[in-house]
């Protein structure tokens, strides 16, 4: 099996760094925030060992990707956008898409807007909600939780870039001078837009309003997930609005917190090949 290969490639207008692996049927692993491809690492060998092209890229506004300047640049319709370009990039019709967090908020809008385009969706630890029609989605968390909530922090430009001008406490020292070296060189700025757009995100995606996943899913969280455990959310992935939005669903609760594929990469790695193994080989 070759080393993972890296190269740049232009997608949606713009340059992505992507990780590469393996030859098979396509799978793209879209990370979350405050991460790169490197999060993926485990993911990327074990899949390509078992005949798969993995592709792993620095999202838009992280590591060796382009980070456009205005918050504008970062809504859902461009960070799927530029998945879209990945496929026709390796001239895919259909892809496998794995995401976490940000990454499976981006899986979500693709099955959502381009079902076409999806083979099958896995995504960790965000679950997909529809639109509420009478609340925006920042808004209404700031107003829940107040000034004090991440997302409040994370929506005036420089509040946060001053926070995490120290890099937070989850980094483990194995990931430390990766992620330390990329996020020097780029800055969190683009990392943050993603969060200073998601009420626009809420008026863009009206027109889907009610809309339901209707490719296959497995959904992967972490029982000791912080947001696994507050408003509701455990008894929400657990009831059936969950299911009646995504009927094609598999759901799975790992022994856990919320960045799974690192912290279970070996549980997280076989739950993923165990889904792709489901689909006939082409």
């Amino acid at each position: 099996m070759n080393e993972v290969s890296h190269q740049r490639v232009k997608t949606n207008g713009i340059w992505l760094h992507i990780a590469e692996q393996g030859t098979g049927p396509l799978v793209l692993l879209l990370h979350g925030f405050p991460e790169i491809w490197y999060s993926w690492r485990h993911q990327i060998t074990f899949l390509a060992n078992h005949g798969y092209h993995v592709v792993a890229p620095d999202l838009r506004g992280y590591g060796d990707s382009d980070s456009p300047l205005s918050p504008t640049s970062y809504t859902v319709m461009h960070l799927v956008g530029d998945i879209i370009g990945l496929l026709d990039h390796f001239g895919e019709q259909q892809a496998f898409i794995v995401g976490h967090d940000w990454g499976a908020v981006i899986g979500w809008h693709l099955a959502l807007f381009r079902p076409e385009r999806v083979k099958g969706l896995i995504n960790l630890s965000v679950p997909y909600f529809s639109r509420n029609p009478n609340a925006k989605f920042a808004e209404s968390l700031i107003r829940t939780y107040g000034d004090g909530f991440y997302i409040s922090q994370f929506q005036e430009p420089g509040r946060a870039e001053r926070t995490f001008a120290r890099l937070p406490p989850w980094i483990t020292e194995e990931e430390l001078q990766v992620y330390a070296d990329k996020f020097q060189e780029s800055g969190f700025t683009g990392a943050l837009n993603y969060y200073r757009v998601m009420d626009l995100n809420w008026e863009l995606t009206a027109p889907w309003q009610g809309s339901k996943i209707t490719v296959p899913v497995k959904f992967m969280v972490g029982k000791k997930d912080l947001g696994f455990e507050v408003s509701g959310v455990r008894q929400y992935v657990e009831g059936n609005i969950f299911r009646s939005l995504v009927p094609n669903l598999e759901i799975v609760i790992l022994d856990g917190h919320h960045f799974l594929q690192q912290e279970k990469h070996q549980e997280v790695s076989e739950e993923i090949l165990s889904f792709l193994s489901k689909f006939p080989a082409e």
